[in-house]
């Protein structure tokens, strides 16, 4: 069955976010990932080459907290109170299929579900009740 974590994101402060949550829950980064370690990185200014691209803090038995920088070169627009997904990690292609298509239905996809350049399958959307979900399948 899949996991539901939280992710976050933030205007340009992940990094200090994140150590901030370090230091109260304890615990390692399990990925840390700057927007130059993309494939796309280059093409980027130097100052958002250093930003954030995704961040994960494991939080206790099972649960993990994830964050990215929202860049506005990218179209991203950091919104307080819609700076976060539902993120939902897949143990087949075929969950994630099914989890993807029946939670989207009447809703909005922002990104359809299609292989990423992480090696997952991966899509966004948000719901008909203005709820925002991520889906995950990492082959």
């Amino acid at each position: 069955m899949a996991t539901v974590s939280s992710y976050l994101n933030f205007n340009g402060n992940t990094e200090e976010a994140f150590n901030f949550y370090k230091s109260v829950f304890g615990g390692e980064f399990t990925v840390l990932q700057r927007f130059k370690d993309n494939p796309e990185g280059g093409k980027m200014s130097a100052a958002d080459q250093e930003k954030i691209m995704h961040v994960s803090l494991q939080i206790g038995q099972g649960s993990v907290l994830m964050a990215t920088d929202a860049l506005e070169s990218m179209g991203q627009k950091f919104v307080p109170g819609k700076n976060f997904h539902l993120a939902i990690m897949a143990e087949s292609e075929e969950e994630a299929n099914k989890l993807f298509n029946g939670l989207s239905a009447d809703g909005k996809i922002t990104v359809p579900l299609q292989k990423s350049s992480w090696g997952a399958l991966f899509g966004m959307f948000t719901d008909k009740f203005g709820i925002q979900w991520m889906v995950n399948y990492a082959y």
